[in-house]
Order: structure tokens, then sequence, then C-alpha cells
């Protein structure tokens, strides 16, 4: 049986360019693909890229102020403690992007690096140094360039920030930040470039399957879509569509965004001479330097209560922006007084182990769930899209780390907030 490293060397390593042969063998499929952020867009252009006739559907568009992929920017990253399978797809992934950049002409990824902050001898502190540790392993077995500082040593490089707390630090140099709002916009005009007919609508819920596959999918607005394959990427909504299968394993928690606005004329704060960070403490917090222009961008990890992605309020609490100035006058002091010039209110659409869920409906072949991204799917796109597409092109088998078995009631445990970076 083919080890995970197999299954992702097979999955992720595929070239940009297809043989003639493989997109005559996909030219008869019919594949309706539902939700055009990160995993669903990617998907569509790969599948279209390899062959198959596509339509995408999106209820608000790419890139839309509802959808976990909305907003402007996103980490990308491949530190992830013990979590190989996360940094070898991140790597994929990362890799995909800069091709993906110079086909096109788009500038969507930032690359500042981005520094770990790894916290003192408590609890918490053991935690994150042991998650320093195994992924400054990781980083080091796939080759990804990193280097490690004392907080002595990152206090000269960066006196913008106060390393009180900190007992070590990290700087993984390859990674950085990526346009997300305008990249799931461009993907979706490069597939519908590609020959994917993109639709505007929504899927009626919840999605009922009749016997042994799905032959058609009913939208909103009446509209029947036939296809030989269904994949359903819509994040959030997936147990509002699958109410039996998904239900509440997927859970929306409601997220808050923060924006400070730097003192004018100073460049401290600004990607050139200050990295993306992620500080691993009691709890997790990271943010953006630069941030094309919005604002010195912080938010928490921790996981906000439930949330109701189509109709709830996305205006930031009080208590989220007290705590967000709290954080940022103490780790970077110059900020202290910084006015507050935008915020966001988004979604994690977490599984209970915080890993994805890319498998088959267990009662039905053609359909395909993909979705689980727990708050750091986005990066992941173009690499999930070649994953899936493989899947749906029986070119590959689901692999059981992203399946849904796992979730038996006898193995269903629902970790904490930091295991999405560890």
């Amino acid at each position: 049986m083919p080890s995970r490293r197999d299954f992702l060397k097979a999955s992720f390593i595929l070239p940009m360019a297809r043989s003639a042969s493989l997109r005559q063998q996909s030219s008869g499929l019919r594949v309706v693909v539902v939700g055009a952020g990160a995993f669903g867009g990617w998907t569509a252009h790969e599948l279209a890229r390899r062959g198959a006739r596509v339509v995408l559907v999106d209820a608000w568009g790419p890139g839309n102020a509802r959808a976990s992929s909305g907003g402007e920017t996103r980490v990308i990253r491949a530190t992830y403690g013990t979590r190989t399978t996360y940094t070898k797809m991140a790597k994929r992934a990362l890799a995909l992007w800069q091709q993906y950049e110079e086909r096109w002409q788009r500038r969507f990824f930032h690359k500042t690096g981005a520094m770990w902050l790894f916290g003192e001898d408590t609890r918490a502190g053991q935690a994150s140094a042991a998650f320093g540790r195994a992924s400054a392993d990781a980083l080091r077995a796939e080759g990804l360039p990193f280097e490690e500082l004392t907080p002595v040593e990152a206090r000269r490089r960066f006196p913008q920030v106060n390393f009180d707390g900190v007992a070590s630090v990290l700087i993984e140099r390859e990674a950085g930040y990526l346009l997300a709002r305008r990249a799931c916009e461009h993907v979706v005009d490069r597939a519908t470039a590609e020959g994917v007919e993109y639709r505007q609508a929504s899927a009626a819920t919840p999605v009922r399957i009749d016997g042994a596959s799905l032959q058609s999918l009913m939208l909103t607005d009446g509209t029947m879509l036939r296809a030989d394959a269904f994949v359903f990427a819509c994040g959030p909504w997936l147990g509002s569509i699958f109410p039996d299968v998904v239900g509440t394993l997927i859970t929306p928690t409601r997220q808050e965004v923060f924006y400070f606005g730097t003192p004018a004329g100073d460049a401290r704060f600004l990607e050139a001479h200050l990295p993306v960070w992620i500080d691993y403490g009691q709890r997790l917090v990271y943010g953006i330097p630069g941030n094309a222009n919005r604002g010195f961008k912080v938010a928490d990890d921790t996981a906000g209560p439930r949330f109701d992605p189509t109709n709830g309020q996305r205006e930031a609490t009080d208590a989220g922006v007290t705590r967000a100035r709290a954080f940022i006058a103490r780790r970077f002091p110059a900020l202290a007084a910084a006015p507050l010039v935008g915020t966001e209110v988004c979604q994690y659409e977490a599984s209970p182990d915080s890993n994805y869920v890319i498998d088959r409906h267990p009662r039905a072949p053609n359909v395909w769930i993909a979705g689980g991204g727990s708050g750091h799917g986005f990066k992941m796109g173009p690499a999930i899209g070649e994953l899936v597409a493989s899947l749906v092109l029986g070119e590959s088998q689901p692999d059981p780390f992203f399946g849904l078995a796992r979730f038996a009631p006898t193995k269903r445990s629902r970790k904490n907030d930091q295991d999405k970076w560890s």
C-alpha cells in the first residue's frame, strides 16, 4: 500500500503542461464545482486545464466578503510542527503560486518571510518550543530555508519589536503573504479562459442523493445542472448542504481582524523592514506588516463563537478591539497609540481536528467534498486544486488523513485551536 509520502508525490508533483492524451481522456467528463474560493476556484481551473467540461457555481462571487477566502491577505507558510503533510503541501503550493504568477504576469505572493515567536518555559511555552523544534526538522527535511535566533539576536535585527517573554525565534525565509481576494478573482478569470462556465447562483439545500450517485444539482433559481461528477467546496456551508454527512463536523466560527495605522513616514512596520509574524504564546496572534497598504494587520487565531456565514453581522466587538490594542501595545510599543483604520469579520470553517476534509461522499462515488480549511487553507489552494482534480479524474485515491471516516464516533475528538499550526 502506498505511503502518504508516495501519495503526496503523486498528487502534488504534476507538470504544468499536461499531455494531449490526458486532456483527451478528460475531455468528455462533465463536472460541477460549487464554491469559487481557494479550494473550488483552483479545482475548477485545474479540471478545465486537464480537459474536463466544468461549470463553477458561487452564490456571491469569488473573494466575496462572506467567503472564508475573502479579505485582502492571507499568510503563506510551511511551518507546521509535526504535521509534515502540510509542510510538503505548502512547499508544493508555494511553487505553484510562483509558477502561475510568472505565467499570468500577476503578483499575488509577497515574500516577506515569517517570524515565529515562541514563548518562555510555561506549559504554553513548552508546547510552542516543541512546535518550533519539530518545524525546524520538517523545514530542513524539505530543503526550505530558515533561521533560528535568540531573543537578543532578534532584538538587534528588529528593534521595533518587544521580545519580552519570547524564548526563541524562527524565521521561515520563503514564507510571506498572499493577496487573497485578488487571487480568487483572477483564478476564476483564468478558469473561464480555460473553458469553465461560471454561474453566480446558489445550490438548493440540502442536496439529496437518491440512489448510488448524484445525477443533477438544483440551483435556487430552478436551474438543473447535470454532470458526471460534482465537487462541493463551499466552506462553512457544507454542513447545510450535507446535514447527514457533514452536519456540525465543520463549524463556522466568528473571527475578527484589525488594521492599525502606522506613524506617518515610519517604514519600520512595512514589509521591507518586518516579516509576517506569528506570536505563539498563551494565545496565538499573528499579523501582516504593510498588508497591501491597508494597515498593520493583527488577528487572534483563537476560535470565536459559532457564526452564521450568510446572515451574521460583520462588525468588530469592543472587546476584540481592546484585546488587539493591548497586544500591539505590548509587542509593538511604537504602535500603542495607533489609530484603528479598519476591521473585518470573517469565519473559519473548522473541522474537529483542524485537518482538511477532502473525500468522496460515502453514498455517492461521483460526489466529492473539499473543505474544513480550519483557518489555514487559503495558501494551499493551487495544491488542493491539483489534488481534487486528480481524485475526480480517477488518477489517485482519497488519503485517509483527509477522510470523513476519521470522524466516526469512536475516533472523533475536537482538539485545541492551535492544532492547525502544530
